[in-house]
């Protein structure tokens, strides 16, 4: 059997596994974060159904499918890989997984992790045990992102940590925190940086949300006060975290600039029940309709980009500074659908009687611009890295 048929055939057992194991009711697009599966030691499963779902992909290793099996996943080829988005995308079937660990933290585990540390955290993160934080930025270092001052200190079996992370999504929910801090100073402010994996279960953590114009808080601050992280939690050498910072900083780059081709809700079936149509069958808004189709068209082209890098990420080209110009254009993407959207429900979109409306999401999407590094800074990156353009 030729590559082509073990691949159709390995497409037909697919299809056949997803239509006898994927609930109808997670064959459609949550229409929140709360409606996703993050799994950790505090996730409750929404129902049945999405428990079902995930305890069937985990099973298969398909939560991470290309990950190797050794470390909970399927160990699919990237041909493979891209069979099962496909499938899973001909019948609309959600994430089974929605997660940091899965995003960021575990490629950057593959890449610079021991082995040992790759068996201890792999599994649980494909198996949706451990829900991680990202700490990176601090109160005086955000898009300055060299500058975290949060100490590290050698206690000689373990290390001690001080200091303050803040934005850090879900941090109230998380067991574990994967984060940047400060091992030696004086000298470049990007050397003398380490990263280390905490866990968030002790006495030295604790974390308080951030309330946003939107009402809700996917944001938390975190405080280290003498908490404890061991020794074989530091991933790579001591002094040398930037190079990992910056590789998992493409991955949540990546992953932003993904929101600009997700829709919670089919724009134009919103406008058509709002607006009506017209005597040709078109929406009868034309300004809005433009619109519509504009945007939509966008998302085809962006998505189709999306698609090209990840193809030549998978086969080991670095992808550096595209990430900012993915995430840049994704999360300006992302806000005008939102905008869209909220046009699209008429007056109706401008109600504000709970979290879930249209109004407080598109607001949300205002921290787009803000969380994995400033559009400023990643347009000052384009200019420079993919443009050539001179400093001044």
């Amino acid at each position: 059997m030729d590559n082509n048929q073990e691949l159709e055939s390995f497409k037909l057992k697919t299809r056949k596994w997803l239509s006898e194991n994927c609930p109808k009711a997670m064959r459609d697009t949550p229409d929140s974060d709360e409606d996703k599966c993050w799994g950790g030691k505090k996730w409750i499963f929404k129902n049945s159904d999405q428990k079902q779902w995930f305890e069937s992909m985990a099973e298969v290793g398909w939560t991470v499918p290309e990950w190797p099996k050794k470390y909970g996943g399927a160990g699919l080829t990237k041909e493979e890989s891209q069979i099962l988005d496909e499938e899973m995308i001909r019948i609309n079937a959600r994430p089974p997984l929605e997660s940091f660990g899965i995003w960021m933290l575990g490629p950057a585990l593959l890449k610079y992790g021991t082995e040992e540390q790759k068996l201890r955290f792999l599994p649980d993160i494909a198996n949706g045990k451990i829900r991680w934080a990202q700490g990176y930025s601090e109160p005086n270092s955000g898009s300055d992102l060299a500058s975290v001052m949060t100490r590290c200190v050698d206690k000689g079996d373990y290390y001690e940590i001080n200091g303050q992370k803040v934005w850090t999504s879900y941090a109230d929910e998380a067991d574990w925190i994967f984060a940047l801090v400060r091992t030696s100073i004086g000298g470049p402010k990007h050397r003398g940086i380490s990263f280390i994996l905490i866990d968030m279960d002790q006495p030295g953590v604790t974390t308080k949300p951030i309330k946003l114009i939107s009402g809700k808080s996917p944001f938390c601050e975190t405080f280290f006060e003498n908490a404890r992280a061991e020794k074989n939690n530091l991933i790579g050498e001591i002094d040398d975290g930037w190079e990992i910072a910056k590789y998992l900083l493409t991955h949540e780059r990546e992953m932003i600039g993904s929101w600009g081709i997700e829709m919670s809700k089919p724009i134009n079936n919103v406008a058509i029940k709002n607006f009506g149509l017209d005597e040709n069958n078109k929406l009868l808004n034309q300004a809005l309709r433009t619109d519509i189709a504009r945007t939509e068209i966008d998302g085809i082209a962006f998505a189709s980009k999306m698609e090209k890098v990840r193809e030549e990420s998978k086969s080991g080209k670095s992808i550096g500074a595209i990430s900012s110009m993915l995430k840049y254009y994704g999360t300006e993407l992302n806000k005008r659908r939102l905008e869209l959207l909220m046009d699209s429900h008429g007056y109706s979109g401008l109600e504000w009687s709970s979290n879930d409306e249209i109004a407080s999401q598109w607001l949300r999407t205002k921290a787009n611009s803000i969380e994995g590094g400033t559009s400023e800074i990643q347009l000052n990156i384009i200019s420079k890295q993919i443009l050539n353009l001179p400093n001044k």
